[in-house]
């Protein structure tokens, strides 16, 4: 059994096409959608009084050669101990055998590296044609994250809006990213929302930081962050509002998510999402015009761990 650790996976990474990991992404998402995946229910394990919640996510694809265990956290007070927010370790299995084949101690670093390309490939997917701004809402690692991976995949980055509690974590943003387009600091997610018809919003938030009458006509709007039932960052009138609304996964979002919310607000009829691997094979017409407003609802499946896993190891076993 191989043991990988970082920085080497950071090195496997650096190595590998981005575009290739895109497409992988996207065929991870195809197969879950035709039923070539196995995925159960999400684990779940919150820790309030640490401020701290631990996420299993596990399955494989038919006829494939592993079958992936992922195990991620976020422990949200780290930051004060010097330690990052994200941890955790994938694990993948023989799926003839049975037998452990790799454990990857990423720290978190897979699971966010996942979160952010399945962040482009919707990106390119949904956004209108002409993207005047990309407003991105939190300043956490995984803001960091979605807009390299933007970049890398090709998607044409050119002004930035950034909205977040901590404004020198903002300020951090900004500076990180100024040389390479041009980066603002919105006053509120209001001001963002009027610069911004592409929306990313990374946050941990259990109250909703967009409403519909902040929302121009035309824009695209990608959640991150309500992972679990708790957590909302957007109101619901929004995906009330949306002429589509898109599930990385139905089931999961009938639980958690933005969908979730909706669905109990009475603002989003039941079944009216869109699968995204439907939509990305061709079988639903996703955005059909540019006056559209869309949201796409990522609660983080796991044949997105699937396919960064694999991906990983073949580079690794190829060395």
């Amino acid at each position: 059994m191989d043991v990988i650790r970082r920085p080497k996976i950071d090195d496997l990474v650096a190595g590998m096409d981005p575009m290739q990991l895109l497409k992988d992404m996207q065929q991870g998402f195809i197969n879950y959608s035709q039923g070539r995946s196995v995925i159960p229910p999400v684990g779940e394990l919150i820790l309030p009084e640490r401020n701290g919640e631990v996420h299993i996510k596990y399955g494989y694809t038919k006829q494939e050669a592993y079958y992936c265990i992922k195990i991620a956290s976020g422990f949200y007070d780290n930051p004060a101990l010097n330690l990052d927010s994200s941890q955790g370790m994938m694990l993948l299995f023989s799926q003839v055998t049975g037998a452990p084949k790799a454990i990857m101690l990423d720290e978190g670093y897979l699971t966010n590296l996942r979160t952010a390309i399945a962040g482009a490939l919707v990106a390119k997917a949904m956004s209108p044609t002409q993207v005047t701004g990309v407003g991105i809402v939190g300043t956490g690692v995984q803001a960091r994250f979605q807009l390299e991976e933007l970049v890398k995949s090709g998607f044409p980055v050119k002004k930035v809006w950034i909205w977040g509690r901590n404004p020198v974590k903002a300020k951090a943003l900004q500076t990180h990213f100024s040389r390479q387009f041009e980066v603002n600091i919105a006053s509120s997610t209001t001001e963002l929302a009027q610069h911004c018809n592409l929306i990313i919003t990374t946050t941990t938030a259990k109250n909703p930081l967009l409403t519909a009458a902040d929302i121009q006509p035309g824009t695209h709007i990608s959640a991150i962050g309500s992972d679990t039932p708790d957590k909302q960052e957007l109101a619901s009138d929004i995906l009330g509002k949306a002429n589509l609304v898109v599930a990385d996964s139905l089931s999961q979002c009938a639980v958690r998510g933005e969908i979730f919310h909706a669905t109990a607000a009475g603002e989003l009829a039941p079944n009216a999402a869109v699968e995204l691997g439907d939509l990305l094979a061709g079988d639903h017409p996703g955005r059909v015009d540019d006056g559209q407003i869309t949201v796409a609802d990522l609660t983080g499946v796991a044949v997105q761990d699937i396919a960064i896993a694999d991906a990983v190891y073949q580079a690794f076993l190829a060395e």
